[in-house]
């Protein structure tokens, strides 16, 4: 089979440092394997979304030289796909209707919910706030990730009856990271490590459809100096585009690859070449970790 990754940022800002590695790796995986490497902008929470964010998003990749194959992919514009297949589930019995608040969920052990509503079979009305669940008959226990091995769900999540649309009437994203996958024929999903929690979740939605599930491949995250997560909601400085050769050799440095002491005297194209020839997955650490200097 063909290889295909893909890179999906959502547009809630510019990229940053975090987001350099999750792109350089997915490209680096896909491109050493001789694949495709697409991108997707995953734009279908509008209220966390800033203007301008995503052509920001896809000028930043084209300046680091990380070109995209095919057509960038818009979540936005698949609202028609997603709701037949919403429809689809509801019609088998496959999900049902939710109206628990989250205060209550928060209230149950470990706010994992319990799948209080699955026999209630409610009828909603068109100004009614519910939210849609999958039912849960088929849970993953275990699965393995390419760098950090054999993954255990612990039993309760494993058989939480999740959201897949919400009560605010957007679609959820493990149903739409799903059908998108799926829909752009991606082979391995390569993906920061704040994203492993729900991988379980996504594998059951992939065999209840009737779906090849992918390989998966979950990268370190970049903390900050109080070890959280660098992220947009952490207010991460985006990449700055006067220095992006020495901010990928940095990125290489933190997925664990080898750089040549002569990378100064390299153009970006040279790097990510010798990069593509040289890159180990296998070498990629499987713990977060901060960076050695410090990038915000």
């Amino acid at each position: 089979m063909h290889y295909i990754g893909r890179f999906a940022p959502s547009p809630s800002g510019p990229l940053h440092f975090g987001s350099l590695v999750t792109a350089l790796g997915s490209y680096l995986q896909a491109k050493s394997c001789r694949g495709k490497w697409l991108v997707r902008i995953e734009d279908i929470d509008p209220p966390r979304e800033v203007k301008g964010a995503s052509s920001l998003i896809l000028k930043t990749l084209e300046a680091l030289n990380l070109y995209w194959d095919d057509t960038v992919l818009y979540q936005s514009s698949c609202s028609e796909r997603y709701r037949t297949v919403l429809k689809t589930l509801i019609d088998k019995q496959q999900a049902y209707y939710c109206d628990c608040t989250r205060q209550r969920i928060q209230n149950l052990t470990n706010g994992i919910y319990d799948n209080f509503c699955r026999e209630r079979h409610l009828s909603i009305n068109n100004k009614q706030q519910v939210a849609i669940r999958l039912k849960q008959n088929h849970p993953i226990f275990q699965f393995k990730d390419q760098i950090r091995g054999l993954q255990t769900v612990e039993k309760a999540s494993a058989q939480e009856d999740f959201i897949i649309h919400r009560k605010d009437g957007l679609f959820a994203y493990n149903l739409v990271v799903v059908l998108d996958d799926h829909e752009q024929g991606i082979t391995e999903i390569v993906r920061g490590a704040d994203l492993l929690p729900v991988t379980a979740k996504q594998i059951s939605l992939y065999q209840l459809l009737g779906f090849s599930v992918p390989s998966y491949s979950h990268l370190p995250l970049v903390l900050d100096k109080n070890g959280n997560k660098l992220s947009k909601q952490n207010h991460a400085s985006p990449i700055d585009l006067n220095n992006f050769k020495a901010l990928t050799v940095q990125a290489l440095q933190f997925l664990g690859q080898y750089v040549p002491e002569d990378w100064q005297d390299a153009t970006q194209k040279q790097l990510l070449d010798w990069a593509i020839q040289h890159w180990q997955i296998d070498n990629v650490p499987k713990q977060n970790s901060q960076l050695s200097t410090d990038i915000r």
